[in-house]
This record gives structure tokens, C-alpha cells and sequence, in this order.
């Protein structure tokens, strides 16, 4: 049982990490290339697609999995490591939760105002802590793969 979460543990770390890793190098700055406007209206739409079934079992999955793999791998050499998944992944979420989430709720609440002065709240603060979360979830997964290893 105590491999099945840490393989848990690992996949959905690696998967949250790529997805996050995917808005980084791809998302993005495919978005930035767009006047306001498009900018403005690709993240809200983005910003209301993204919370669905699947990523929200991914997320809880991604913080789940490594926690509970602290308590079932308790007294292996590799415990050290998933006790620092566990910060980092949490860390990741928090960031997330206190950070990101907000700043959407911003933008989503500005529909129909300026989307210049909306881009200017939104667009360097959201990608500063979307930097930081994407190297806290990258850092778990790591940190995860070397502990199954």
C-alpha cells in the first residue's frame, strides 16, 4: 500500500508540475503576444475552464498523495525527501490559493471595464507567483521520483 501512494504521489506531482510547466513556456507567452483585449478575455475564459473535475482531483491528488506518503513510507531512507515534497507541493498550493486565485478572481471581476488597467493589475504579479509555483510543484515532483527511486 505504501508504494501505491508514493507511485500516486508521484504521477499526479508529475502531471500538475507539467501542466504548470506547460502555462510557463507555452501559455503564457502566447497570450502576452495579444493586445489587452485578447489577453484580457483568453485568462478569464482559461481562468473559468481550468477548476473542472479533472483538475481539481489532480490538485488535491498532487498534496494528498505526497502527505499521505509521509505517514506510509514513516522510518524509510527516502521519508526525509517526501516530508520536503510534502512542504513543497503545499507550499505550491498555498501560493496558488493566496496568490493566483485571487488575482483571477480580479481580473474576472473587471470583465467590461479598461483591459489595459486590468492586464496591468494581472499579468506581471500573476506570472511572478506562477513562476514560484511552478518551481515548488517541479521541485516536489523531483523530489518524489528520487524518493521512489
Amino acid at each position: 500500500m505504501a508504494s501505491l501512494f508514493l507511485t500516486l504521489a508521484v504521477l499526479t506531482n508529475g502531471l500538475y508540475a507539467g501542466f504548470l510547466l506547460t502555462f510557463l513556456i507555452a501559455v503564457m507567452p502566447g497570450l502576452a503576444a495579444l493586445p489587452d483585449e485578447g489577453f484580457t478575455t483568453a485568462m478569464r475564459r482559461i481562468n473559468e475552464k481550468v477548476p473542472g473535475p479533472a483538475f481539481l482531483l489532480l490538485f488535491l491528488g498532487a498534496v494528498a498523495f505526497p502527505v499521505v506518503a509521509v505517514f506510509t513510507q514513516a522510518g524509510e531512507e527516502s521519508w526525509w525527501l517526501l516530508i520536503g515534497a510534502s512542504a513543497c507541493a503545499v507550499a505550491s498550493h498555498l501560493v496558488t490559493i493566496a496568490g493566483n486565485i485571487p488575482l483571477n478572481n480580479a481580473l474576472a471581476g473587471s470583465e467590461g471595464d479598461d483591459d489595459t488597467a486590468a492586464r496591468t493589475a494581472f499579468e506581471s504579479r500573476w506570472n511572478t507567483l506562477h513562476y514560484v509555483r511552478t518551481a515548488l510543484s517541479l521541485l516536489a515532483f523531483v523530489l518524489l521520483a528520487v524518493a521512489a527511486a
